[in-house]
């Protein structure tokens, strides 16, 4: 009989005390608690390394060596453990051919449809190509009226320079007597050689057959076809002629007059007709070979467009990124790739801007932003042309003086470089001005426009390509292909296809992600959206005795969603698998069948179990904080008095983003009060990350840093003068390698070590700062390279790390270990709780200052040392407003936070809010997109989007205080909004 529970004892994985814990198997299991309490110690790096390290180890040693090695947790024993499958919330790679069509297969199964039932169309006239079988030709030619002459020929070479006598020969060898050459039927075995001229075109076709249409020709006629099909390429030429001259005329077919040798009648008229069983247009002459599923893929060269490779998109030079500051004059050098180069190409661009200012009229100390239209054409795109005049007088021997030149125009000449250069130091350079845009032969579509050309049509007669079908959000590709017309041949070929297409979708729709596009790229996913991508992925597999750990799949979820998303859990549970989910979402926590809250704090003070079992048990429980919340005995607190608005008229004290048409957004209009904390909400897919993201962040950061991603559109951005900089304030690590840390990251580390080198041991050894660095030689220990610990490679094992034997991981040398203060070293120091540490550094107010600021987030239980690697999403992101607290407020910096709340407690929600307060207090501008209620409701303003997701949403559905959203009739932000409120 199977395990009814999963049994761990001993689990001491990070701050794990000793574990003991035991959880049912085929539940829906919740593991809450504060950030940083072990959550993910005990689901991802305990159970889940468990599992997938007791798989890895059942292959061979070959297999090992090619697998991800997962290094034993620190645990006693598990029992009752399944295969294990982690769904983490981490980005989808950042691979620009990876789209949601592609990681859920849903766009191999349309290359599977479009080439089983696509319709082919010319994609010049769009007219329906047909194709024929070789028995159709016959059936035709044969309708031809009797007595009818005709001559079949194989095409071999159309309208190309060349001599060609190996095709000649080749066609001769092979027992062909004839072939028609530029319109003329010659004798191959003639005694004088066909010479044909090598740099003119020629058209060259075998002659097959000869016959007359009469009874008893059908068998020698199919023979002569598939001759004719195999070696003319799946075409057929056929001339026919009757017997008395009388022609009859056909608008799409060709009239020739081709010289037969020995003919008594060379005056004589032949029709000419093309037959293919190719799809193929006999009026313009294009057809498509037989397509395939490689047709219908970007990744392929028989279908990717050939400009961009199949990419959809082509890096092109941008005239905004070559100017560094738009306030910035000619004379000071605004023009950026104009300051760059050796001293004789700086020269000759100063000739250069002179022949254009002299030229134009203008004065080189205006600021360029203030420049005449009509000159930064010109500066951008060249004189069309047109030669100016340059004084390139030089007073030297080679004077050339005054000359009248054509101007390439900066874009042509940077754009003429990159493609010329070989240097990569240069086309790194000039790479900083250059930008993605939309491939301009495919329009992004990635695809070849005869592919392009192939479609599929519903019901409702509306007709799609496979890129167009991509374009589609999953909830609207659903009902696209459940509406497909299709013949009752074509939908027995099909019917599996649809259906693997179908199922896929509605698992998309079910996880909430109804609103995204198929073509949406990967690496644009949120991190939840990315996590429930894989859930859909797994739903549809049907696995079953599964243990599936998911991290917060709540996130990026509207209230509204989230019923739908529970549904799909506890589906997945009801298959028989044991489903864990570490969550903080109240909704998730009470619909649990069993939860496991830990605690009783963070850090050193957390990894303990506080309560575990039924809702109901955690209820009861007297020292959990979760507890607390969920029973209401705490609750986070309105605001007594919300920041207001500095104007009513948004002249003045507002930052207005004028006509915003991306993506879903319609044309909207939305201001954001500056000095406000204010919250953008909205079901999910409404347009939040488009409007705050892809336009508001990426127009500022272009203004204030000049950076290269391209705002999404807009007409008009108004009140920028009053902000003086943008920061963005996320999840990710504070650094990518255990190196980094929170006192290297929040800047308390470098006056630790001024400190230390001012001490007179320090002075008369002459040490300075960057001997107390581990990451510089010379205080470091260099046998470990300033880790502490050495990495032993195992090979077909996990590497395992011990400590280095040398500094017995302290990372310094002996000698910089010697300089102390107040009976501390500066290994010492690192190993300091950030509460030990303020204390410690109470009277040195250079680093007490910036070590408040890490008290202030909550975050006195961190180590000064504790590698940034170790750090929960929502510890980072407090290491992060930490460092900008510590910063002195300038009162004009606007801070945007995307769903802050990912991964926090409500205790951690608390803190958070009261972070952000302090940030607007000081007077600057928060923008934060988020969908859990008690920050919005603790809010200034709220900007709310909708009503609907997708094509429904795009529009702003109410603007103001919490309590003016929660009477709007058509928000579903309103009617949760309004519940909370009258809760707390």
């Amino acid at each position: 009989m199977p395990a009814q529970v999963i049994k761990i004892s001993g689990a001491r994985q990070h701050n794990l005390k000793n574990l003991h814990v035991e959880i049912p198997r085929e539940k829906l299991v919740v593991i809450t608690g504060l950030s940083g309490s072990g959550k993910s110690s005990l689901a991802f790096d305990t159970l889940y390394a468990e599992g997938q390290r007791r798989y890895v180890e059942s292959l061979s040693a070959y297999a090992r060596q090619f697998l991800d090695r997962m290094e034993k947790p620190n645990v006693d024993f598990i029992h009752g453990l399944s295969p294990a499958i982690a769904i983490e919330q981490r980005s989808a790679g950042a691979n620009p051919r990876s789209t949601i069509a592609t990681t859920t297969e849903i766009y191999d199964y349309l290359r599977v449809l479009f080439s089983a039932v696509g319709q082919p169309h010319d994609p010049v006239t769009g007219q329906p190509l047909s194709r024929q079988t070789p028995q159709q030709i016959v059936d035709q030619i044969l309708a031809y009226e009797p007595e009818w002459k005709i001559i079949l020929l194989a095409p071999l070479i159309e309208n190309q320079p060349g001599e060609f006598r190996d095709i000649i020969e080749k066609i001769r060898r092979e027992g062909f007597v004839r072939a028609r050459i530029d319109g003329e039927i010659m004798e191959l075995d003639r005694s004088e050689r066909i010479r044909l001229k090598k740099n003119e075109r020629h058209t060259i076709e075998a002659v097959v057959d000869r016959l007359v249409v009469r009874d008893g020709i059908r068998i020698r006629l199919t023979d002569s076809i598939e001759t004719a099909l195999k070696w003319g390429g799946n075409r057929v030429v056929v001339l026919k002629q009757r017997r008395d001259g009388v022609m009859e005329q056909r608008s799409d077919e060709k009239s020739k007059t081709p010289t037969l040798q020995g003919s008594n009648t060379p005056e004589a008229k032949w029709e000419e007709l093309v037959y293919s069983t190719d799809y193929g247009n006999a009026a313009t002459g294009f057809r498509i070979s037989e397509l395939t599923p490689r047709h219908f893929s970007f990744n392929s060269h028989l279908g990717a467009c050939p400009a961009c490779h199949g990419l959809g998109t082509q890096l092109v030079c941008d005239p905004e990124l070559m100017i560094s500051d738009p306030s910035k004059t000619l004379a000071e050098g605004a023009i950026v790739p104009w300051r760059r180069g050796t001293k004789r190409m700086q020269a000759y661009y100063r000739h250069l801007q002179k022949a254009l200012v002299k030229h134009f009229h203008i004065d080189e100390n205006v600021p360029f932003s203030e420049l005449p239209d009509q000159f930064k054409q010109v500066l951008y795109f060249g004189t069309n042309g047109r030669p100016i005049e340059m004084d390139l007088s030089n007073n030297g021997p080679a004077d050339v003086g005054k000359v009248a030149k054509l101007f390439e125009g900066l874009v042509p000449q940077m754009q003429r470089l990159y493609e010329q250069t070989e240097s990569e130091f240069t086309r790194n350079r000039i790479r900083s001005f250059m930008t993605y845009e939309p491939c301009k032969v495919c329009n992004g579509a990635r695809l070849k426009p005869e592919i392009l050309a192939v479609t599929i049509k519903d019901r409702h007669a509306r007709e799609l390509n496979i890129h167009q079908l991509s374009e589609l959000t999953t909830q609207a590709a659903a009902r696209f292909i459940a509406a497909l017309e299709l013949t009752a041949q074509q939908r027995v070929i099909v019917r599996d296809v649809v259906h693997e297409i179908q199922s896929r979708l509605q698992f998309l729709v079910e996880v909430g992600l109804g609103y995204l596009t198929l073509n949406r790229q990967s690496g644009s996913l949120s991190g939840g959206e990315a996590q429930r991508i894989r859930l859909a992925t797994q739903i549809g597999s049907g696995l079953a005795g599964v243990l599936y750990i998911l991290d917060e799949p709540s996130i990026g979820l509207h209230q509204r969603d989230n019923a739908r998303l529970l549904g799909t859990l506890c589906r997945l549970r009801d298959l028989g698998n044991s489903v864990i989910v570490v969550e903080h979402d109240e909704e998730t926590i009470r619909a649990a069948d069993h939860i496991i809250d830990l605690g009783p704090g963070a850090g050193p003070r957390g990894g303990e179990i506080v309560a575990q079992g039924k809702l109901e048990d955690i209820l009861r429980a007297k020292n959990s904080l979760t507890a607390d919340y969920l029973s209401g005995r705490a609750r986070i607190s309105i605001p007594k008095q919300r920041a207001k608005p500095r104007s009513t008229d948004q002249s003045e004290g507002w930052l207005t983003l004028v006509g915003a048409t991306e993506n879903n957004l319609k044309n909207i209009t939305v201001s954001f009060p500056l000095g406000c904390f204010t919250c953008v909400t909205g079901v999910s897919g409404s347009g939040k990350s488009t409007l705050v993201d892809d336009i508001l962040r990426r127009a500022l950061f272009r203004r204030f840093h000049n950076a290269k991603e391209k705002p999404g559109a807009y007409r008009a951005i108004r009140g920028v003068e009053q902000i003086d900089k943008a920061i963005v304030i996320d999840q990710s690590p504070i650094g990518r390698t255990p190196r980094s840390n929170p006192v290297t990251y929040t800047g308390a580390f470098t006056p630790i070590r001024e400190l230390f080198s001012q001490l007179p041991a320090a002075r008369v050894r002459g040490y300075d700062a960057g001997r107390f660095s581990f990451n510089v030689k010379g205080g470091r220990c260099e046998n470990c390279e300033g880790d502490g610990l050495i990495k032993i490679e195992m090979h077909f094992l996990p590497d395992v790390y011990v400590e280095c034997e040398v500094c017995h991981g302290k990372r310094y040398n002996r000698e910089t270990l010697e300089i102390t203060y107040k009976g501390k070293h500066i290994a010492d120091i690192l190993d300091m709780t950030v509460d030990e540490a303020a204390r410690f550094f109470r009277n040195v107010p250079s680093i007490s200052e910036k070590l408040d600021s890490l008290l202030d987030v909550g975050l006195g239980y961190l180590r000064l040392g504790q590698a940034g690697t170790t750090l929960s999403g929502g510890e980072a992101q407090r290491v992060k407003l930490a460092t900008e607290l510590a910063k002195k407020a300038t009162g004009r910096t606007l801070y945007i936070l995307d769903e802050p709340t990912t991964g926090l407690h409500f205790a951690d929600i608390e803190k958070l809010l009261q972070v952000l307060m302090k940030l607007r207090n000081a007077g600057n501008t928060v923008i934060v997109i988020e969908h859990n209620l008690e920050m919005i409701k603790c809010a200034d303003w709220i900007i709310d989007l909708g009503p609907e997701g997708g094509e429904g949403g795009g529009d702003i559905v109410g603007e103001g205080p919490p309590e003016k959203i929660a009477e709007l009739p058509r928000s579903y932000t309103a009617q949760y909004l309004r519940t909370s409120l009258k809760n707390t």
